[in-house]
């Protein structure tokens, strides 16, 4: 992996809820995935909020992470997880853009929102990214070459969402949902002809219900309704068709004899919005596993960890 310190090259704030940083630096010629970068994450590690002080990267290894995890919080300040919008440039001159949420669901603003949402180049900030040619993971979008797509995401998943848009072949078919807190929010992005795009402003509706009810009806398929509660959410949710942030066992696929047989869909947000589309697809409809992956990028009311 790549540890590297890097400066902020350019800001520019896209609508009322993001923001777009690009970050530099020399070592960033060694940047690199194997194939599509798709919803590829990084990691940011932050300025100390109170001293400003930047966490060391010598000697940084597959350790390095951990060990900075090992510090006291009040040493070793915020962490925070975004995906790759773009990569510009090429060897010395590579840049990474990411676009990062200013403020969600009018709380208070989390260590990244206020870091982002201050930034000016030339400061500085840590990145751990992938390595040109080392296992880095971080990639989750994963569908079959004829899958059609589903794709659904509140304003925490809407950057991964573009990034993976523009990297569809012109074949790919299907269907993306985002919601977003106002109009104001809608970004220009294009994908494939075949995928159409839908931009959901939540406005003073609850946070999830017009994401969850564009899905169920873009599928179709009437079901009992789903209601979770909030003891039930897993703040660790994180189910792909190789993973089970639950250790669910993942069996084999397996055809269920309806039209979403051939459905790959993708979905991250808030992790009660998502768990309540999680059991619609795979409780409700049986969608199998092995089509699916359901992200929790947040949850509300619970600070991130990392």
């Amino acid at each position: 992996m790549l540890i590297v310190e890097v400066e902020v090259m350019s800001v520019e704030r896209l609508s009322p809820s993001f923001v777009r940083v690009e970050l530099g630096a020399a070592e960033l010629a060694d940047f690199g995935v194997d194939g599509q970068r798709y919803d590829q994450r990084i990691k940011l590690v932050l300025p100390h909020p109170s001293t400003g002080r930047m966490a060391s990267v010598t000697g940084g290894d597959e350790s390095w992470t951990a060990t900075w995890l090992d510090l006291p919080v009040e040493e070793r300040g915020h962490m925070r997880t975004y995906t790759i919008r773009d990569v510009r440039g090429a060897g010395a001159g590579t840049t990474i853009v990411v676009d990062i949420v200013l403020h969600h669901e009018g709380g208070p603003a989390g260590p990244g929102s206020t870091w982002a949402a201050a930034a000016a180049p030339g400061d500085r900030v840590v990145m751990v990214a992938p390595r040109r040619g080392s296992p880095f993971g971080g990639i989750e979008f994963d569908p079959a070459p004829d899958a059609e797509l589903l794709m659904a995401a509140d304003e925490t998943a809407v950057p991964a969402v573009c990034a993976v848009l523009e990297q569809l072949p012109s074949t790919a078919i299907g269907a993306v949902f985002m919601e977003v807190p106002t109009a104001r929010d809608i970004l220009d992005v294009r994908g494939p002809e075949n995928v159409s795009i839908t931009w959901l402003p939540r406005g003073r509706e609850p946070l999830g219900r017009r994401l969850h009810d564009a899905v169920v009806a873009h599928l179709g398929i009437p079901v009992a309704g789903v209601d979770v509660a909030l003891d039930e959410v897993d703040p660790d949710l994180w189910e792909t068709p190789s993973y089970s942030s639950s250790g669910e066992e993942i069996s084999p696929a397996r055809a269920v004899g309806h039209d979403l047989d051939g459905l790959y869909a993708w979905i991250a947000g808030e992790s009660r919005v998502v768990t309540g589309l999680r059991r619609h697809l795979v409780s409700g409809l049986h969608i199998d596993r092995s089509q699916v992956a359901f992200m929790g990028y947040w949850r509300r009311g619970v600070a991130m960890r990392s």
